[in-house]
């Protein structure tokens, strides 16, 4: 799908209390960036942090030590989702930081997701209720659609067929998933609203039909998965851009002994060897320069730490052309084999 007229370029922000500042703009790639710095939103006097911490694949019993640990690296930006279900846990460690004086509410941002088996508008509408009262939150900063497809609703979360290879699909449109977070944000349930895992085509019909414009898109996104088109009209419409496994998700249960790895790559590993930092680190920051927020997952105190140093990474343009060069369109969370057949599948 091809954009027509120049791409804007990304812009960044700080932001305190939920609110925006504005600050001189020059190229991502030539200044350090910070826990603090943020991308704006439309129809919005928000920002979404840049830096986060993903929370899918995280572990029972880890993730009281993970969130606290973040939160005092300086992280404000916590990344859930209904399909990990691990949601309790990690609102009980963001509320006992609050209550220890660790953090505000208000300097925190708090993203969930409506899983594939509450598509239909009364089933979002309790997923979205059920998140606040398992999170023990009032509000949360954003609500996201996790994926397009809809899948049997009433039962179990991963509904598989009887031979064990797929999903049962419902037949709910997205659009009916939509307006029940356009519902839950004028209700105050959640300040914001956007979808992950959606093509451009399926947001751009969102927009055509007049309803409001998806405010962060989160996708997969990593050196080996560039997203260049998805990058282009999310800068084009103003839309938030959230990258998750951005290290390629080393970890993925889609992932083959032969699919390659950020932390083997040659270029990679030689651009870090020159800077004197981590693989992990130029991949996070190769993303960042882009205007893509990252929320890398990690069980391991130090890594959480190592990861954050991105944000002072300093690459230069022939590093970025390096990098730029590894792209392969390679997902690492393909549900292509399992879900390529729903209507609403896509790519």
């Amino acid at each position: 799908m091809a954009l027509t007229g120049p791409v804007p370029i990304p812009k960044v922000c700080l932001r305190e209390n939920q609110k925006a500042i504005s600050i001189p703009q020059k190229p991502i790639n030539e200044f350090e960036l910070s826990f603090n710095h943020a991308l704006p939103m439309p129809d919005s006097e928000d920002a979404i942090p840049l830096f986060g911490l993903g929370t899918w694949q995280s572990k029972a019993g880890e993730l009281k030590v993970v969130i606290r640990a973040a939160i005092e690296e300086g992280y404000r930006h916590f990344d859930c989702a209904q399909g990990y279900m691990n949601q309790g846990e990690v609102g009980k460690a963001i509320n006992q930081a609050i209550e220890d004086g660790l953090v505000k509410r208000e300097e925190l941002w708090i993203t969930t997701k409506v899983w594939n088996t509450f598509h239909s508008y009364e089933a979002a509408t309790k997923s979205i209720d059920d998140t606040l009262k398992e999170m023990n939150l009032e509000y949360l900063d954003l609500v996201l659609i996790h994926w397009p497809m809809g899948y049997e609703e009433g039962g179990d979360i991963f509904p598989k067929t009887s031979d064990g290879k797929g999903m049962r699909f419902s037949d709910v449109d997205y659009t009916e998933t939509w307006r029940a977070l356009e519902v839950a944000r004028m209700e105050g349930k959640t300040r914001h609203i956007g979808v992950s895992n959606f093509g451009i085509g399926q947001i751009m019909r969102l927009i055509k039909m007049g309803r409001p414009k998806p405010q962060v898109v989160q996708v997969e996104v990593h050196v080996y998965l560039s997203q260049k088109m998805m990058r282009d009209y999310c800068a084009s419409e103003g839309i938030a851009l959230i990258a998750y496994s951005p290290l390629a998700n080393n970890s993925s249960p889609f992932r083959t002994p032969k699919d390659p790895s950020i932390f083997k790559e040659q270029t990679i590993t030689d651009i870090a060897k020159a800077h004197n930092v981590t693989n992990a680190q130029i991949a996070l920051r190769w993303i960042l320069n882009y205007g893509i927020g990252v929320i890398p997952k990690s069980s391991k105190v130090e890594r959480i730490k190592e990861n954050g140093e991105a944000l002072k990474v300093m690459l230069s343009g022939d590093d970025m052309k390096k990098l730029d060069k590894l792209n392969k369109d390679k997902r690492f969370v393909d549900l292509k084999k399992r879900d390529g057949h729903h209507p609403h599948f896509p790519w």
